[in-house]
């Protein structure tokens, strides 16, 4: 049995290591600085959607301009200036952490520059009118700015370099969606891969502090309001079969989400759009993004975005768009994210989500149910990121649904479980052709080849067939 630590000499021992105060102040400083820079991301986005808003209200038909030009210039920038900010961020976190990648080639996907760079682009996807979320793209932001801390923590410190990606990854997700338990969840759910990580307590303070920079600038609100106050009905045996049915619809289509996801990112799919993506990737982004104005216009702009306005509309009660809303997000988000640009998935899947539960209620049941709705959203959620534990704490979290904890976790569960009938996890999958395209590049030829200052490796290093303003992500010409 062990015997118990003597108070003076613990005391006398904690302020003697000067290495570990310094430590765990340069870490707790840089987890308030990127949860405060996630804070800036969430209103550069909706600044920038609130001026697409205005226009589109006073000229319908300027997104078909508009939007595929944009959509164009957004592909055209990240390809030129920083291939490793495409797509979500969440799989270029999770592929840094892969024990393949070594340092010299994590700036391919975690850097100061690529931070900058996703903000600054996923903003204009916003401003562009894409379907798509600042989520995943927070967590990218988060690791970036965290990780830069290392060189600043003394030589012997306390936390390695993947745990201030894991730090700064899921105070990304606690910042964005204002739920400090739910990005702790993040950490242990997709981005932890060990016990000592999982269990390190100065990176959950991170985590946390993280996420409270979010709450000192918009106050302790939840995100989505408070469900409680508009109206919880008890998942009864009443409503059991009704649940159900939207936990497995959820488990369902957000399974052929992921899969068609992971397809489309691949490029291991022989159709003509598949094909005019890899041999001319700008047209592609063009298609897409007209093809996201076509289907806003037809949706009267409940596509357009994140869905944030829309999923409040239906958990106020107020909604009044068409039953196809869910199917017509479910396209614009996947065009979104095929088409190459910086975009996150878990708003717009929240959003999916809540239509199939308000649908289910309206024209199966013929009631207007809040339960049903948050069960959509966490049961979608869930079934994309095949992660039912962060997404059934977000969910609650986002409408201070306390009272649904079984149901939404109940709910979640049973829809992951469905979609791993489907599809395999989403984001790892994805991370695995990051890792895949990177490893090939010569560790040397990258260190080599990596110009002083600039936060991020030149994309030709990463493969000799490479063509130019290509990064490892991005090797064969496909972009996750």
């Amino acid at each position: 049995m062990k015997q118990h630590p003597h108070f003076l000499s613990s005391l006398q021992g904690e302020l003697y290591d000067w290495r570990l105060w310094a430590a765990r102040a340069v870490v707790l400083t840089f987890a308030a600085i990127s949860g405060l820079t996630v804070v800036a991301l969430t209103w550069m986005s909706e600044t920038a959607f609130e001026h697409f808003r205005e226009v589109q209200q006073q000229f319908w038909w300027t997104p078909l301009l508009w939007t595929p030009v944009a959509t164009l210039a957004i592909v055209w920038a990240t390809r030129k200036f920083a291939p490793g900010a495409a797509g979500s961020g969440i799989p270029q976190v999770m592929a840094a952490l892969s024990p393949e990648i070594h340092a010299p080639l994590r700036h391919f996907f975690i850097s100061i520059w690529l931070a900058v760079s996703k903000m600054v682009l996923t903003s204009l996807g916003f401003l562009a009118g894409l379907s798509l979320g600042r989520e995943g793209p927070s967590v990218q932001v988060g690791a970036g700015i965290m990780h830069s801390c290392r060189r600043w923590l003394p030589k012997r410190g306390v936390v390695s370099d993947h745990g201030l990606l894991i730090a700064g990854g899921a105070a990304g997700i606690a910042a964005a969606f204002n739920t400090p338990l739910g990005g702790i969840m993040f950490a242990i759910e997709e981005l932890s891969r060990s016990p000592e990580q999982r269990s390190n307590g100065l990176i959950m303070a991170a985590i946390v502090l993280g996420g409270l920079m979010s709450v000192s600038i918009y106050g302790n609100t939840s995100y989505f309001g408070v469900v409680g106050a508009i109206r919880v009905d008890r998942l009864d045996l009443e409503m059991l079969w009704p649940g159900l049915l939207v936990a497995v619809t959820c488990g369902l289509v957000g399974g052929l989400f992921s899969r068609l996801l992971i397809v489309s990112l691949s490029g291991q799919s022989g159709d003509w759009f598949s094909r005019l993506r890899l041999r001319s990737p700008l047209r592609f982004a063009a298609f897409c993004g007209l093809l996201i104005a076509v289907i806003g216009v037809v949706s009267q702009g409940t596509t357009y975005g994140s869905g944030y306005m829309h999923t409040r509309s239906l958990l106020d009660g107020v909604d009044e768009s068409s039953g196809l809303f869910f199917l017509l997000k479910f396209v614009a988000t996947w065009l979104t994210t095929w088409a190459g640009v910086p975009a996150g998935i878990f708003a717009p899947s929240l959003a999916i989500g809540g239509g199939i539960g308000s649908d289910i209620g309206q024209y199966v049941l013929g009631i207007s149910s809040t339960t049903l709705i948050a069960l959509g959203m966490a049961g979608f959620l869930a079934a994309v990121t095949q992660a039912p534990m962060t997404s059934f704490i977000i969910v609650m979290e986002m409408v201070d649904g306390h009272g649904l904890v079984l149901s939404l976790m109940a709910g979640a569960l049973l829809s992951s479980g469905v979609s791993r009938l489907v599809s395999v996890p989403l984001y790892s999958a994805l991370a695995e052709l990051q890792v895949r395209r990177a490893v090939p590049a010569p560790v040397e030829d990258v260190v080599a080849k990596e110009p002083s200052g600039s936060g991020h490796a030149q994309p030709e290093a990463a493969d000799a067939a490479a063509e130019p303003g290509k990064s490892p992500a991005d090797a064969s010409g496909k972009t996750v």
